[in-house]
């Protein structure tokens, strides 16, 4: 418990007064965009709450932000939020962390953790405006127009009217600039993209992604007065709709001409690597002290496991060495069009009764029977060509709209013994069980969900379950096995990149040849994992976090210090956090406020 004396700090910094759009005086009538947001806290209430009083209303803070100041160009939305992340930063300094108990020593070390994160991505973030701009020069102007809204400052419609003229010109300026840029160094980016404006695929692809952002700002604008307001209607209908076209037609330009990907083209990956050292920001904050070069690394030592387990399986099938001979047998072994239904149902029953039969966790009734099954579409396929799960499996299979050739794709690439090894991943002891006990065990700690813990602990059972004697045939191991070199090469791919080393094309390639994908599920796979809003670590935190949870199954059941009920038991009481904290809780690890990452969990 925090103690009685505890007192945050969260009167605004020192820099929140520093120059900038919040320095500015509001018109007469408008919200004070200097006022004060945080009046300091209840104490005896957070004395009583603990930390995770502390932590729910940071989150609730941090949402009321987002929802107020909802166009993410604004510079005012990343002040307010760097504002609120340095004055809850500032004020965890006044805590007594040596009378806080190890659950509240731990969510100090998350939260604090957190609020460095978001900082120094609100910094990343700014790079990346700033890269952007010259193509968005007009986008603080649009930008403020919401927030003139929000803040409830009254519209004059003449004004409003010439001011969206105005904007129009700005558009076509920008646009201009462009076209005459592009014609002096070609009709066409280079091969490496680079355009006169130093606007190079990947950036003009943001740039238009951020240019629809700032069109639908300038939408919910217009809609907040138009038609409640006969005379704004009628100076700013038509000057609105022009201005709405002209950012519609910029962005297609920006995405067509620049980037290089028609409208209509759902095919061409264009992702944004986030580069070196934003990777290792991400890493501080998954509490991972390894590089991304020797993450790449441990990849390829599991990688040469793999190999060394699919020879002996194939080699027990009578393919020899040669794995994508075997592989291809096993990729025919699925069931007819309709009946993936009911082989996922019977694998879900099957995988239940062998962790109960060796009493490897607790399973409450309720999670047991309380999980639903759905067909997941063929538009969603293209970007999760295999199921998903939580409490609702999302089955991927052919349906009858499909090109036939992407039906036996589909087919093959979730056949028996591929989805044998992967629906318990999905379920039980998978992410169902884990969302069934995230719900219900310390529950404040979901501001703080990694994918480490989230596929690690998946990912961590097909290890075990390998361990355990789970495959039963050849054709078991080389489902099995083929997800394990399947996660090998998401370290390998996402990392290489983040970091600008591969492109989407490369990705592809690896994973057809190294893995043994299906050209469209690799596709799939690859658009995914840039394009589909994960973050740039998530595709290598389910071989690295079950490594970690490997580790420390090591540390302590094969120590004989737990059994595995008792081991697997306590990790989702813990709820979703970064490994090395479980272990801190399991083992009793002495904290302090400066505990940062240190634990080497890879030998």
């Amino acid at each position: 418990m925090i103690q009685r004396g505890f007192l945050l700090v969260f009167a605004l910094s020192a820099s929140a007064s520093a120059q900038g759009p919040l320095d500015q005086p509001p018109p007469a009538g408008d919200v004070d965009a200097r006022a004060p947001l945080f009046a300091p806290p209840d104490v005896p209430a957070l004395a009583e709450g603990g930390m995770r009083d502390a932590i729910n209303r940071y989150r609730t803070d941090a949402r009321t932000l987002q929802r107020f100041y909802d166009v993410d160009w604004s510079q005012v939305r990343r002040e307010r939020m760097r504002e609120l992340a340095q004055a809850w930063s500032d004020g965890l300094g006044a805590l007594d962390f040596d009378a806080l108990s190890q659950d509240d020593r731990i969510d100090y070390l998350l939260f604090a953790n957190r609020l460095r994160y978001e900082l120094r991505s609100l910094e990343l973030e700014e790079e990346e405006r700033a890269e952007t701009i010259v193509a968005i020069p007009f986008g603080d102007d649009i930008a403020d127009l919401q927030i003139g809204r929000r803040s409830l400052r009254p519209i004059d419609p003449e004004a409003a009217a010439n001011q969206l003229v105005a904007l129009k010109a700005a558009v076509e300026e920008a646009r201009a600039g462009i076209e005459a840029s592009l014609a002096d160094g070609g009709e066409e980016p280079n091969e490496s993209g680079e355009s006169g404006l130093d606007l190079d695929r990947i950036v003009a692809n943001r740039a238009a992604g951020a240019v629809r952002g700032l069109r639908g700002a300038l939408d919910s604008w217009y809609r907040y007065a138009a038609g409640y307001d006969p005379l704004f209607t009628w100076w700013a209908s038509e000057p609105q709709e022009e201005l709405d076209q002209a950012l519609e037609d910029y962005a297609r330009y920006l995405r067509a001409e620049v980037a290089g990907v028609d409208e209509d083209d759902t095919d061409t990956i264009v992702g944004d690597p986030i580069g070196r050292a934003a990777l290792l920001t991400e890493l501080e904050r998954e509490w991972i002290p390894y590089t991304p070069e020797e993450l790449m690394e441990i990849a390829e030592a599991e990688f040469a496991w793999c190999d060394r387990e699919m020879a002996l399986a194939s080699n027990a099938l009578g393919f020899g060495d040669d794995w994508r001979a075997a592989q291809e047998h096993v990729k025919t072994l699925h069931v007819g069009p309709g009946e993936q239904p009911e082989l996922i149902r019977m694998l879900a029953f099957e995988a239940v009764d062998f962790l109960e039969e060796r009493e490897l966790l607790t399973i409450p009734p309720l999670a047991k029977n309380s999980w639903r099954m759905e067909m997941m579409s063929p538009e969603r396929q293209q970007y999760t060509p295999y199921f998903t799960g939580g409490e609702v499996i999302s089955v991927s299979f052919p349906t009858d709209s499909m090109a036939h050739a992407d039906k036996l794709m589909s087919m093959r690439g979730n056949n028996v013994h591929f989805s044998r090894a992967t629906v318990h991943h999905e379920l039980i002891p998978g992410h169902h069980l884990q969302q069934f006990m995230n719900a219900r065990h310390k529950t404040w700690r979901r501001a703080f969900g990694t994918p480490f813990w989230g596929e690690g602990w998946a990912l961590y059972w097909e290890m075990l379950l390998w361990d355990e004697g789970f495959p039963q045939s050849p054709e078991d191991k080389i489902g099995m096995l083929f997800w394990r070199k399947h996660r090998c090469a998401r370290i390998l791919f996402s990392l290489a990149f983040q970091l600008g080393e591969w492109t989407p094309e490369e990705c592809i390639d690896f994973l057809v040849e190294r893995v043994g994908h299906e050209v469209k599920n690799a596709t799939a796979e690859v658009r995914r994992s840039v394009q589909g809003g994960y973050g740039p670590l998530y595709q290598a935190a389910y071989m690295l976090g079950g490594l970690q949870f490997r580790a420390l199954h090591r540390e302590l059941v094969q120590s004989g210090q737990r059994t595995n009920r008792a081991f697997h038991d306590a990790i989702l009481r813990e709820n979703s956090i970064p490994v090395e904290l479980v272990r801190a809780k399991l083992t009793n690890q002495e904290l302090t406020r400066d505990t940062r990452s240190s634990w080497r969990f890879y030998d």
